[in-house]
């Protein structure tokens, strides 16, 4: 139809003619600019168009509007012609067919978009023409027109076509007229979902001046249900636009209202934002007010706004993420970086910061450049995160005792001071009042003395043979109390060697050292210090038994023989949250509130790891093993595609103490669930000691084998993840089990697999080589040579040319060796009676071997003489590779193969 004449005249009689009604939708294969050629009306170009585009008949109208981009180009060489067809088109958005309309809105992004490529010619035109049209359209009558222009005036704020000008100036006005309190309900509501949508796609002064302030009344609308549900579902986006001082000022108050909702939708929209509201936030605002505001929803009456809250209590959680505290953060790009320690007790704020706002004094270290271990691995140390959060602790303890209790709803965290001394201190506590004092009450909170529960025997030798040069433990709770931390830190030194046990040193340490602190010294009096009481038990996320004691630690127990009354012991972030968290595996939570939620709570892990810090990990510990263990096999999945990034936020010893075991699990585990380590077996070995690390040689060919054997994408994976895997073994290694893996994969019924496949066999060749094992690797050509060179199938010699020429390409071997050993049969297969093999072979011959061999090649004669007689092959494509000069681009050889 390219070049068919179409003559468009106002009677129906003419448009049947040419069967215009047997085009219908599909116009657009025609010519539709053809009505602007020479006809029997004598008109110019322009008057036709005009004649076309007000014609009487709408299909006329709609061919034109559909046309208009190529309309334009056929004008763009003449400026007065082109500003005519513009002021054309201007009063052709003024037609009174709503589907006119349409079709001409449909087109005015690509329209903007060629204006913009020609903006030296036309610098106004868009503004001056087209943007009008669209703000027109918002307020349409017609719902159909008033979608596209929505649509298209979305599209060109993502290509950044309209200026900042414009969109000040004319898009936000008629959008805050639109949302006024008299406008139409129906316009208001699609005002509100087209300003949420626009508003990422401003700067922050256009949203703050210009739509922040409407949003804020919008959130309060008590007549539409509707405005209020569009404005919590888009929260997070205002929140993330003007940032932490205006979300703090302006929107957490309507943020609040809106999660006390009387409909649960909208407190489901709220439940589903809070990390991005979050993250807009001071690290004291999520902790005092969001905190709580979210233990709400949490709990809420609607099990669909308690499911859409389990669901982002993990991503909530994570944005409580202190790099200082962790060493690690995750980069924009979802690298793994660590940071250095803090250097003041500044950054060390027990304050926790989002990823997001890390300060510019911390300098970004790759894990991959961290210093390897003796060997040769590159993984962040374990002793890195506990030695900052050990730091912290100190920190947190040197100041402690001067502290001013500062009290909050959900939380009690103290202010430190550190420029205060001891002795104003003490000074400044005996002037304080003493009502609502527990003299049993240690401003360490996670301590309370004496331990009952756990120091029965303890108590009952002090009683039997008290000491005489010691305080009573009524009148001297800070003694009481580092006297029994003190033992229970003698019963952990045994077990030194387990990498939790470390970690739980580090805060009896720190416990340790708050209770000598808050000892009464010689000099002071010896009545009880008074301190700021918590408002209630919860707020302070410990929790206590029913006679108000508070519950020790589980790992003491361990190592008293004690029944335990379970704790987590972490000051990252409020109990309350962790505790709902961790029932997230609770099986009647699967009943009242998600059958899935144990899988919302697996995949969101790896983040609740990373914001506690491995020091904390013993809080996750038994989840972790729980969810591995879940009947259901998409929660194992998603454990498995994240168990490498948990390895390398635990550390190396953590990891071969609690993840190795799992990771076996997996192994053996459902192809749904062994994919998900699969995908990422380097990233998790290389992460483990070598000895450790080496036992997997034995497993490896345990992945050839399948619940399916038509899943040929498992073994694709396979052969990917042994091309990266091979630079973590030896030689020897690779020779004597990998080499073995790489042949079956390369005799694959799937030729995805085979080709993959011969690429770690060019791989292997190369390790081989590298590493001076040139026996081994004439072993290995030999048994290439044998397998494929003098394969009875021709895919098999066709992949021996393959092989040769990336040997060559990749400079797995010096060109001596690749003449002496894999040359001549190569050369041999030149004269093969298949021409898919002979056109891999002409390739690697003429644009690889004649390259980087010729000068060096012992065989150069007989290289040139195979060359020209493939020149000459009765193939055209043979002899297409045969002759081709390297230097320009090759063609691709894949529907030869």
């Amino acid at each position: 139809f390219a070049g068919l004449s179409l003559y468009f005249e106002d009677g129906h009689d003419d448009l049947d003619d040419f069967g215009f009604d047997d085009y219908g939708s599909e116009c657009d294969g025609i010519r539709i600019t053809a009505f602007l050629d020479a006809g029997q009306d004598n008109l110019t170009p322009l008057g036709r168009l005009e004649k076309y585009a007000f014609s009487e008949n709408v299909f006329n109208r709609q061919i034109v509007a559909r046309g208009l981009l190529d309309v334009l180009r056929e004008f763009s060489d003449n400026e007065n012609d082109f500003i005519s067809v513009m002021e054309t088109v201007a009063r052709m958005s003024e037609d009174g067919e709503p589907t006119v309309r349409a079709e001409l809105m449909e087109q005015v992004p690509n329209i903007a978009m060629f204006l913009h490529e020609s903006r030296p010619n036309f610098p106004a035109a868009f503004s001056r023409y087209l943007v009008p049209i669209v703000v027109r359209y918002l307020t349409d009558p017609n719902n159909q027109v008033r979608k596209t222009s929505q649509a298209a005036l979305l599209v060109l704020l993502e290509q950044g076509l309209i200026s900042k000008a414009d969109m000040e100036t004319k898009v936000c006005p008629v959008l805050l007229d639109l949302t006024e309190p008299s406008s139409d309900d129906d316009y208001k509501i699609e005002a509100v979902a087209i300003m949420c949508k626009v508003v990422t796609m401003l700067s922050k002064d256009t949203v703050e001046h210009l739509l922040l302030p409407r949003f804020c009344d919008l959130c309060s609308d008590a007549r539409l249900f509707q405005v209020r549900k569009v404005c919590a579902a888009n929260f997070g986006e205002f929140c993330s636009i003007v940032g932490q001082e205006a979300t703090e000022k302006l929107l957490m108050p309507k943020f609040f209202d809106l999660c006390s909702d009387s409909l649960w939708g909208i407190r489901k929209a709220c439940a589903e934002c809070f990390m991005m509201v979050s993250n807009s936030t001071s690290p004291e605002v999520r902790r005092v007010k969001l905190s709580p505001l979210f233990i709400s929803l949490i709990s809420d009456q609607s099990r669909w706004v308690r499911q859409a809250a389990f669901q982002s209590l993990g991503r909530f959680i994570s944005t409580f993420a202190n790099p200082s505290s962790t060493g690690l953060h995750f980069r924009e790009d979802g690298a793994l970086l660590e940071v250095p320690r803090c250097t003041s007790d500044s950054d060390c704020s027990l304050n926790s910061l989002n990823c997001s706002e890390i300060s510019p004094h911390y300098t970004e270290r790759t894990i991959t450049h961290t210093p390897p271990n003796q060997d040769g691995r590159a993984t962040p140390s374990p002793e890195y995160a506990l030695t900052a959060d050990s730091e912290e602790m100190h920190n947190f303890d040197d100041s402690h005792t001067s502290v001013t209790g500062e009290t909050h709803r959900g939380f009690s965290r103290p202010i430190l001071n550190s420029n205060v001394s001891p002795t104003t201190t003490n000074n400044a506590k005996n002037t304080t009042e003493t009502e609502q004092t527990d003299e049993n009450f240690n401003s360490f909170h996670y301590w309370r003395s004496p331990l009952p529960d756990i120091m029965k025997d303890t108590e009952e030798k002090q009683e039997e043979e008290p000491d005489d040069n010691c305080p009573d433990a009524k009148s001297s709770p800070g003694k009481s109390t580092s006297d029994q931390i003190q033992k229970v830190l003698d019963c952990l030194q045994p077990h030194m060697d387990d990498p939790d046990v470390q970690a739980q040193v580090q805060v009896l340490s720190a416990a340790l050292k708050a209770a000598q602190l808050d000892s009464p010294s010689d000099n002071s009096p010896t009545e009880t210090q008074p301190v700021v009481q918590p408002e209630s038990d919860a707020d302070i996320g410990i929790d206590l038994d029913r006679h108000g004691s508070y519950r020790a630690p589980i790992f003491l127990f361990d190592y008293l023989s004690v029944s335990p009354l379970t704790m987590c012991l972490q000051n990252v972030i409020p109990q309350q949250l962790l505790d709902q968290y961790l029932s997230m595996t609770d099986p009647a939570r699967a009943q009242t509130v998600d059958t899935e939620i144990a899988k919302h709570c697996a995949f969101s892990l790896p983040g609740v790891a990373l914001t506690l810090g491995r020091q904390n990990w013993h809080c996750l510990k038994d989840t972790y093993e729980t969810l591995a263990t879940d009947v259901q096999w998409k929660v194992r999945r998603t454990l498995a595609f994240s168990i490498h990034e948990l390895a390398v936020i635990l550390g190396d010893q953590l990891t071969a103490a609690d993840l190795v075991p799992i990771f076996n699990g997996f192994l053996k585990d459902l192809d749904e669930v062994r994919i998900g380590v699969l995908k990422h077996l380097y990233d998790f070995l290389k992460l483990l000691h070598a000895d450790k690390r080496r036992e997997y040689l034995y497993q490896l060919q345990e992945f050839m084998v399948t619940d399916n054997s038509r899943n040929w994408r498992f073994r694709y994976e396979l052969a990917e993840q042994l091309i990266l895997i091979i630079e973590l073994y030896s030689h020897y290694d690779v020779y004597d089990y990998l080499r073995q893996i790489a042949l079956t994969l390369c005799s694959d019924k799937v030729s995805e697999v085979r080709w993959i496949s011969y690429k770690l066999v060019v791989e292997i060749l190369q390790k081989l080589y590298t590493c001076g094992a040139d026996d081994l690797g004439v072993n290995f050509i030999n048994e290439l040579t044998v397998r494929f060179c003098h394969c009875p199938k021709w895919v098999g010699r066709q992949a021996f040319a393959f092989i040769c020429q990336a040997v060559v390409e990749e400079d797995c071997m010096p060109m001596e060796q690749f003449s002496q050993h894999l040359l001549p049969s190569l050369l041999s297969l030149s004269s093969d009676p298949v021409a898919n093999v002979r056109v891999l072979v002409a390739k690697a011959l003429r644009q690889s071997v004649m390259e980087k061999g010729k000068p060096h090649c012992a065989y150069s004669d007989e290289l040139e003489e195979t060359v020209m007689a493939l020149q000459s092959d009765k193939d055209r494509d043979v002899r297409f590779f045969a002759s081709l000069d390297p230097n320009k681009g090759l063609m691709d050889t894949a529907p030869l193969i």
